[in-house]
């Protein structure tokens, strides 16, 4: 069994070390004998549709967001919306959750039209939401760090990925902390995400080796260390005032 990933725009959206969430899902796949290839695209180069089970996108700059969002309005966004509708699954993080909505509107200049592949909107503010998030998910805890100005707005085809409990979440007023809508999660989740939160690292590889291998029951790894990384940022963040 194998594994294909793309990282998406790695020079210009992976400014908060969200790196981490590429290097989790190889590692929690090789544990498991599942042989991993990981590829980049970025402005400039051809996105191949056919190719990777599974998308990462990071977060960035306006500026970033700028030109990425210019390359998802051509060839590059049709093949990403054909990958997904082919079954690939997808993390977006901050600047790459905006980025699979409608439009994300920045603090100064137009709007920057979104993939659509997610039904939420974005728009900055002034007040910055920092600081470490809880959140619930169908008796799971997300743990991570937010930062951001966006705040985003989930429409009728997209659902939360998890109640906030502690911090802001998507915009400081529902209480929703990301979004998922088919095989494609959105989330504020800094830190990186993946490794404090094994049990959505897993959810992402099942529904990514579901793609071309069928359904897939994953054998349960030892995950002391992760969750000891996942009790020690609940407890930062529970500590918080």
């Amino acid at each position: 069994m194998d594994l294909r990933i793309t990282h998406l725009y790695p020079d210009l959206m992976s400014i908060y070390g969200d790196r981490g969430n590429v290097r989790t899902l190889e590692r929690r796949a090789a544990w498991r004998d599942i042989a991993v290839e990981v590829r980049s695209c970025t402005v400039g180069q051809t996105l191949e549709p056919d190719w990777a089970d599974l998308y990462f996108f990071g977060g960035g700059q306006d500026q970033g967001q700028d030109l990425v969002g210019q390359d998802l309005a051509g060839a590059n966004g049709g093949a990403l919306r054909l990958a997904i509708t082919g079954g690939a699954a997808v993390l977006a993080v901050c600047g790459g959750y905006q980025l699979l909505g409608h439009h994300y509107v920045p603090g100064t200049g137009p709007a920057i039209p979104g993939l659509g592949v997610l039904d939420v909107t974005t728009r900055v503010e002034k007040e910055r939401f920092v600081g470490n998030l809880l959140a619930e998910r169908d008796g799971e805890t997300l743990v991570g760090f937010e930062n951001h100005s966006g705040l985003t707005y989930l429409g009728a085809s997209a659902a939360p990925l998890a109640r906030v409990t502690r911090g802001r979440g998507n915009n400081g007023k529902d209480r929703t902390e990301g979004a998922v809508q088919g095989a494609v999660i959105g989330t504020y989740c800094h830190g990186s995400v993946l490794p404090k939160n094994p049990w959505l690292a897993d959810l992402l590889l099942a529904w990514a080796l579901a793609r071309r291998h069928g359904a897939v029951e994953l054998t349960r790894l030892d995950d002391r260390e992760e969750s000891a990384a996942h009790d020690a940022a609940i407890r930062a963040a529970r500590s918080r005032r």
